[in-house]
């Protein structure tokens, strides 16, 4: 049985630890509110953009754009967004599994896969693996800006234009609620536009003005650093999330260890004072003798 001090160091270990824990929680609290509140801001908009170009891009052809066009898919790039810290419970963990799914599954359809990574964690995997990471990002979720996602975009945009990719992907976690993410993985280019959308636009012309080479040039840029930008942003409230809950659990963890370890050392001080007691009468009994 460990000692009385080895147990009070313990205990007295395990309380600062949970001290730690439970500051951790509230301050991932506060900055899941924050980054809860942005993002709810932001999905109108990214919504309401993206249903506008779609409902375009239906109606025009394929070769009306360089970011429009179809081609058979042979050079592919999946981004991967994960967070630059840990203590986050499963959150990248996910990111991690599906990635590895994904160039698992998709091996040997394509002819190449690269990474561009978004985030320290899963830079920090995936150059452990025999992955061809092109492109990494570190610290952009330190200050979340449209700017900095219009960036990383117009990057991707110009390797699509260029030929260098065929098709580009993107892997982040949605944020639903403070103890739910969503492993979100849907490609970015070529843009999917669904069934129902095309059947809609079947007979219906548009007049664009200025003219249609004008409209795409602001709109499908502009279209491709708001998905960036909105994954980013549900990136960071998913991992605040998953942090409060994560921090959550340790605490009440260490509260639990904390009674077992008092419980125990309780046990040891009593035994410790019978033990004495025991001495003490024998001690007596022999000198009585």
């Amino acid at each position: 049985m460990p000692s009385l001090r080895a147990l009070r160091k313990r205990i007295g270990s395990v309380r600062n630890t949970r001290q730690i824990t439970k500051a951790m929680k509230m301050v991932a609290a506060a900055k899941m509110r924050r980054a809860q509140e942005a993002i709810l801001k932001a999905r109108p908009y990214a919504n309401g953009l993206s249903t506008v170009l779609l409902d375009i891009a239906a109606r025009v052809n394929t070769e009306a754009h360089p970011l429009l066009a179809r081609r058979e898919p042979k050079k592919v790039e999946l981004v991967v967004m994960t967070s630059d810290r840990g203590l986050c419970g499963s959150f990248n963990t996910n990111i991690v599994r599906r990635a590895e799914q994904f160039l698992f599954e998709k091996g040997g359809e394509f002819d190449r896969i690269s990474l561009s990574c978004i985030g320290r964690k899963g830079r920090d995997h995936f150059r452990r693996k025999t992955v061809d990471i092109r492109r990494e990002y570190i610290g952009v979720f330190n200050n979340i800006t449209f700017s900095s996602a219009a960036e990383i975009a117009q990057e991707l945009a110009r390797d699509f234009v260029a030929q260098d990719l065929d098709a580009i992907w993107l892997l982040y976690n949605e944020f639903k609620s403070v103890i739910q993410q969503r492993v979100a993985l849907y490609p970015l280019l070529p843009m999917r536009i669904p069934e129902e959308t095309g059947t809609a636009a079947a007979g219906v012309d548009f007049v664009f003005e200025p003219d249609m080479a004008t409209i795409l040039d602001a709109i499908l840029p502009k279209y491709l650093g708001t998905e960036i930008y909105r994954a980013m942003l549900e990136s960071a409230a998913s991992e605040h999330g998953a942090r409060m809950t994560a921090m959550d659990n340790a605490t009440k963890a260490a509260g639990e260890m904390i009674d077992s370890l008092t419980l125990k050392y309780n046990k040891a001080r009593q035994a410790a004072i019978t033990k004495e007691l025991m001495e003490i009468v024998t001690g007596a009994e022999a000198i009585k003798a």
